[in-house]
C-alpha cells in the first residue's frame, strides 16, 4: 500500500505552525511527495515558509521528486517562474510548460512568427515549393515505370524477346508471366521500403534519396542490357523496385520535415503529381514508339528512366536537408540553415527559433526513451499500435481502389472493350489523372484529409457500379465471341475517366499525406516504411493476379473494388483523424488526449485554446453511427 502523502493529505492533517518552522519538523509529514500532486495544491504557508541559509525549502524537495520521475525539471519553483521549462510527463508527451510571463512571452513570438508567415514573399513560398519539387521527382520515377510497363506488355518485340512461342510460330505473353514481369517490381519495392529507407535514417534523408536512386540506376541497366531472356529483365525490375520502395518512403517524409504546416499537405501531395505526370509520359512515350518493329519500342523509354533518374540526383543537391534529422543527430547550428533557407530568412529569426525549439523539445524525449525499437509501432504511446494499423489500412485501401487496374493494364482493358488503338485511350486517362492532381492540391488543404478520402470512396463507389454493370451487361450484347457495343465501350471509358478522377483528387495523394502526418519523429520512418510495404503487396497481388481474375470474371471484377471502396469510407470516418492544418507535434497530442476521429476536425492545439475549450467533448459520443456519419465534421 502506498503511504506517500500528497498536498491534500498534508493540509488536512496539519494543525498550527508558527512563523519560521521548518519543513522537516512539521509533525506526521511524510516528506516524500507523489509527482502525481502538483505544488500548488499545497497550502501557502508550506510554500512560503522561512527556510534558514543553507536549508533546504519543502517545495524544493517536490521540485527534486518531480524531476526524479521525468515529470519536470530540476528548477526550484522561484526559477520556474521565470523561465520556460520542457515538460516531459511520463505518458511521453512533450510541450512548453512556463509561467504567465513565460506564455507571454511565447504567445508573442507565435504571433511574431505568424506575421512573418502571412507577410513572406511569393517568392520566398516559390523556393521551398521548387524544393519540395525536386525532391517528389522520386514520384515520377514512379510513375514512368507504371505508365510504360502497361505499353511494353503490348508491344510486339518486347513480346517476341520475352514471351513464349506457340506451335504455329508466333510469340505471347501468358498470364502467369505477364503477371510476374509487370508485379514483381513491387515486391521489391516493398522490400527496398522497410531496409533501403534506413539509409535515410543513418545518413540523412538527402544522401539516403540518392543511394536508393543509384540502386535504381543499376535495376534500369539490367533491364536494358536484356536481350531475350526474361528472368534477366526480371530481376533488372526487382533491383529497381528496391530503389523505388526507398524513394517512396524518403521523398515524402523529407518533403513533409522542411514545408511549412500550412503548405505540408500540397507540397506533400505534388508526390502524387509526379507520379500521375510520370504515368502520362510514359503513356505518351510509348504511343511514340509503338510502331517501330525492333527493341526501340522499349528501350528508349527505359533509356529515359535513367535520365529521369540522374536529373533527381543534381536536384537533390539543392534541397536542404531535414532539419528535424539534423537536430537529432546534434547539428543545431545546421538545422538553423536550413530552418533559414527554406524559410527564406535569418539564423535568428523567431520562426526558425520557435521551430528549433519544437525539434530540440521531441529530440530530447526520444533521448529519454532510448533508441526506438519496431515493437514500439505495437506497444508504444500514444496509441501507436491504433496509428500503425491506421496507416497499413489506409496504404492497403489505396490499391484497393483499383487504380492500378487501369493503369497497369489499361491498354489490354481497353482493346478488350473494341477500340482500335488502345494506347491512345491510355493517354486520354493519363491526361485525366494528371490534370485532376492538380486540383487536388488544392482540396487537401481546403476541405482536408478525411473529407476528401471520404467523397473520393463514394465518387468511385459510383464509377464502378456504372463502369461493371455495362461492363457485364451490355458490351456484349451478341456473346462473347461477337463484336462488342461501341456505345457501351464508349460509356465504360467515360465512366473509367470518372473514376480517374476520383482517385487522384483523393486516395491517391492523401493517403501519402495521412501517412506522413500520422507519426512521432521517433518512429516515424519505420511506421511509414510498414505503411508503404502494404501498399506494394497489394500493388503485387492486384497486378499479379488481375490477368487471371479478369479471364476468368471479367468485369465483374468491377464490384470486388466496389466493395473495398464501400468499406474504406467507413475505415476512414470511423479510423482516421483529421490532420489538416497541425503541426507534427500537434498531431502526438491529439492521440494523447483519446480525441474521437469524426470529431477531430473541431480539435484546437493546447497553444491555440480560449479559455472554457472542453477537449471532454471531443472523446465521446451518444450519436447512433448513422447519424455520426452525416453530421458535419
Amino acid at each position: 500500500m502506498d503511504n506517500t502523502k500528497t498536498g491534500q493529505d498534508i493540509a488536512e492533517n496539519l494543525g498550527p505552525i508558527s512563523e519560521g518552522t521548518k519543513a522537516h519538523e512539521i509533525p506526521n509529514v511524510d516528506t516524500s511527495i507523489s509527482s502525481a500532486e502538483p505544488t500548488k495544491n499545497l497550502p501557502s504557508y508550506i510554500n512560503e515558509e522561512y527556510v534558514p541559509a543553507g536549508e533546504v525549502s519543502k517545495a524544493e524537495k517536490i521540485e527534486n521528486q518531480r524531476s526524479n520521475d521525468n515529470y519536470a525539471t530540476d528548477q526550484t519553483v522561484t526559477e520556474q517562474s521565470e523561465h520556460n521549462q520542457t515538460l516531459t510527463n511520463n505518458s511521453g508527451t512533450t510541450g512548453i510548460l512556463s509561467t504567465d510571463e513565460g506564455k507571454d512571452e511565447l504567445t508573442e513570438m507565435e504571433k511574431e512568427v505568424e506575421n512573418i508567415e502571412k507577410n513572406k514573399p511569393t517568392g520566398d513560398v516559390i523556393f521551398v515549393a521548387v524544393c519540395c519539387l525536386m525532391v517528389a521527382f522520386g514520384g515520377f520515377i514512379f510513375g514512368w515505370d507504371t505508365g510504360t510497363i502497361s505499353g511494353f506488355v503490348r508491344q510486339t518485340d518486347f513480346i517476341r524477346r520475352f514471351g513464349q512461342k506457340r506451335s504455329d510460330g508466333t510469340h505471347y505473353l501468358s498470364n502467369a508471366r505477364t503477371g510476374l514481369i509487370v508485379s514483381i517490381f513491387n515486391i521489391g519495392c516493398a522490400i527496398g521500403g522497410v531496409i533501403l529507407s534506413k539509409t535515410g535514417e543513418m545518413y540523412g534523408r538527402k544522401i539516403g534519396l540518392t543511394i536508393v536512386v543509384v540502386i535504381y540506376i543499376a535495376g534500369i541497366v539490367i533491364q536494358i542490357a536484356s536481350i531475350n531472356k526474361w528472368y534477366q529483365y526480371f530481376i533488372g525490375r526487382i533491383i529497381s523496385g528496391l530503389g523505388v520502395g526507398g524513394i517512396a518512403v524518403l521523398s515524402p517524409l523529407l518533403i513533409s520535415e522542411v514545408s511549412p504546416k500550412q503548405l505540408r499537405g500540397t507540397l506533400v501531395s505534388c508526390y502524387q503529381l509526379m507520379i500521375t505526370a510520370g504515368i502520362f509520359l510514359g503513356y505518351c512515350t510509348n504511343f511514340g514508339t509503338k510502331n517501330y518493329h525492333n527493341s526501340v519500342q522499349w528501350r528508349v523509354p527505359l533509356g529515359l528512366s535513367f535520365a529521369w533518374a540522374l536529373f533527381m540526383i543534381f536536384g537533390l543537391t539543392f534541397v536542404p536537408e531535414s532539419p528535424r534529422f539534423l537536430v537529432e543527430v546534434g547539428k543545431t547550428e545546421e538545422a538553423k540553415r536550413s530552418l533559414a533557407k527554406t524559410n527564406k530568412t535569418t539564423i535568428d529569426s523567431p520562426l526558425v527559433l520557435l521551430e528549433l525549439e519544437k525539434y530540440e523539445a521531441g529530440v530530447e524525449l526520444e533521448k529519454l526513451e532510448g533508441k526506438a525499437e519496431w515493437i514500439e509501432l505495437i506497444t508504444g504511446k500514444p496509441q501507436m499500435f491504433r496509428r500503425t494499423l491506421m496507416g497499413m489500412v489506409v496504404q492497403s485501401l489505396q490499391q484497393l481502389t483499383g487504380a492500378n487496374y487501369f493503369f497497369y493494364y489499361g491498354t489490354t482493358i481497353f482493346q478488350a472493350v473494341g477500340l482500335k488503338d488502345s494506347f491512345e485511350t491510355a493517354i486520354v486517362l493519363g491526361v485525366v489523372n494528371f490534370a485532376s492532381t492538380f486540383f487536388a492540391l488544392y482540396t487537401v488543404d481546403h476541405f482536408g484529409r478525411r473529407r476528401c478520402l471520404e467523397w473520393g470512396a463514394v465518387g468511385m463507389v459510383c464509377c464502378y457500379v456504372v463502369y461493371a454493370s455495362v461492363g457485364v451487361t451490355r458490351l456484349y450484347p451478341h456473346g462473347m465471341d461477337q463484336p462488342t457495343s461501341h456505345g457501351a465501350g464508349n460509356c465504360m471509358i467515360v465512366f473509367a475517366s470518372f473514376f480517374i478522377f476520383c482517385f487522384a483528387t483523393s486516395w491517391a495523394p492523401i493517403a501519402y499525406v495521412i501517412v506522413s502526418e500520422s507519426y512521432p519523429l521517433r518512429v516515424r520512418g519505420k511506421a511509414i516504411s510498414i505503411a508503404n510495404a502494404c501498399n506494394w503487396i497489394w500493388n503485387f497481388l492486384i497486378s499479379f493476379f488481375t490477368p487471371f481474375i479478369t479471364s476468368a470474371i471479367n468485369f465483374y471484377y468491377g464490384y470486388v473494388f466496389m466493395g473495398c471502396m464501400v468499406f474504406a469510407f467507413f475505415f476512414v470516418f470511423f479510423f482516421v483523424p483529421e490532420t489538416k492544418g497541425l503541426t507534427l507535434e500537434e498531431v502526438n497530442i491529439m492521440y494523447e488526449e483519446g480525441v474521437l476521429p469524426w470529431k477531430s476536425a473541431s480539435w484546437i492545439p493546447p497553444s491555440k485554446r480560449d479559455v472554457g475549450y472542453d477537449v471532454e467533448e471531443l472523446k465521446h459520443d451518444n450519436k447512433p453511427f448513422y447519424k455520426r456519419i452525416f453530421s458535419k465534421d
